[in-house]
């Protein structure tokens, strides 16, 4: 998925907020009753029902079930449960980004899961820990995925690539003409920005004595992150980077110039692997490349799993299933059909999965990346600090001052929206 729409329709005042947790049904055991001939809905993103089509089958024979999967995307699945879940038209499991799972939690919108630690223990740490709400699971992971670098293998061997975005910067000033580059990427947007903010020191919360994002301590605006939107300036500043990669079209800028062989390498993530391949290029993928100060760049961790509607009329089976559809044998057959890199340890040293160059460098990159906070107060984070950075690429703004004025901002929108709760 393209993460710069993660955050689009997660905005709700706090009296729906309040109103949908109210309505989450309850299950009594006197509610419970025979899962024999039921049916479960699940809510599958946009051309992924394929990975999880065996699954489905094996499930229904065993438990004498009907499965329905339904395609939506899945940036858009918690918008419509608000509606459809309440009207009882709503999926029993759906599939989610791992930095919605906070604001699904305090609108009551999906289920705690009751899952053995062996269970958990199947996936990795950053990927389980996307699914805790206060220490309470709410959802299994079923895939991982970071920014990595794409390189046209026409125009720059993996051995000519810089090794540090600073090398980038020095590259490309030596050959971008205006109408070719050799690098690119998305940094108007806190998502790719903060892959150099946070390299240099910058973050988006601290963390509380029990190791919960703290978003009292606000790290979008210190002095590595300042530093970290200061190089970034430059490569706009010094033409490296097209005017028209800044806003909203931008993605479609970057991607298009790459697929016509104008942009030597792009940060883009594994989302993209399958549209380059039929776009004919001959790409290499990579991780993110070094800072000047030794540390590679880091990068969000996006995690896609399956969660429990709140809706549901057989809970207790979604549940089930949830856990089927994410087991180690489902992630890999998932794997096979959808090249989403899997979220269950044991897999990152699978041969068949590792022989891909783009798992390889989700793995690698990984390595050096960070869990995108999955607190509510997270959507107040995005616009301000996407607006302070586009001010910052097209020059009408000191990285210092934009960025004091995108914590400003985040800070009274967090006091305003989320303040007791």
């Amino acid at each position: 998925m393209k993460m710069i729409k993660k955050y689009a329709g997660v905005m709700l005042c706090a009296a729906v907020s309040l109103s949908l947790a109210a309505c989450g049904p309850q299950e009594s055991s006197s509610e419970k009753t025979s899962s024999k001939g039921s049916e479960l809905v699940v809510w599958e993103d946009k051309e992924k029902s394929i990975g999880i089509k065996d699954a489905v089958a094996e499930f229904e024979k065993e438990h004498d079930v009907k499965v329905k999967v339904v395609e939506k995307p899945y940036a858009q699945q918690i918008e419509d449960l608000r509606m459809d879940g309440p009207a009882g038209t709503g999926p029993d499991v759906l599939t989610m980004p791992g930095d919605q799972i906070g604001t699904a939690v305090t609108e009551g919108l999906i289920k705690e899961l009751n899952v053995e630690k062996d269970v958990q223990s199947l996936y990795t740490d950053a990927s389980i820990q996307s699914q805790m709400v206060d220490q309470k699971l709410y959802g299994l992971p079923k895939a991982v995925e970071t920014t990595v670098l794409f390189y046209n293998k026409d125009l720059i061997s993996k051995d000519e690539l810089p090794q540090t975005l600073e090398e980038w910067y020095d590259y490309s000033k030596k050959t971008a003409d205006g109408s070719k580059f050799e690098f690119l990427a998305l940094f108007d947007q806190i998502y790719y920005a903060q892959s150099v903010m946070g390299g240099y020191g910058g973050y988006i919360f601290g963390k509380d004595k029990d190791g919960n994002d703290d978003p009292s301590d606000l790290g979008i605006n210190n002095e590595g992150a300042v530093k970290g939107a200061e190089l970034i300036q430059k490569f706009y500043q010094d033409g490296l980077f097209p005017a028209g990669i800044v806003g909203e079209q931008g993605i479609n800028v970057l991607e298009s110039l790459f697929t016509e062989g104008k942009a030597a390498a792009i940060i883009s993530g594994p989302w993209n692997v399958e549209a380059f391949s039929k776009a004919g290029i001959d790409y290499g993928i990579t991780k993110l490349p070094k800072l000047e100060n030794g540390k590679n760049m880091s990068s969000f961790i996006g995690v896609k799993s399956y969660n429990v509607s709140a809706f549901s009329k057989h809970a207790e089976l979604a549940q089930e299933l949830a856990v089927f559809l994410a087991n180690e044998k489902n992630s890999k057959k998932r794997y096979e059909q959808t090249k989403e890199v899997p979220a269950v340890q044991s897999l990152a040293s699978d041969t068949a999965i590792m022989k891909s160059e783009a798992a390889r460098a989700v793995t690698e990159q990984s390595r050096f990346s960070e869990q995108t906070p999955n607190i509510p107060e997270m959507n107040e984070i995005w616009t301000p600090a996407d607006s302070a950075l586009q001010t910052i690429a097209t020059g009408k703004a000191d990285p210092k001052k934009a960025l004091d004025q995108a914590a400003e901002t985040a800070k009274g929108q967090m006091k305003a929206k989320h303040s007791g709760t």
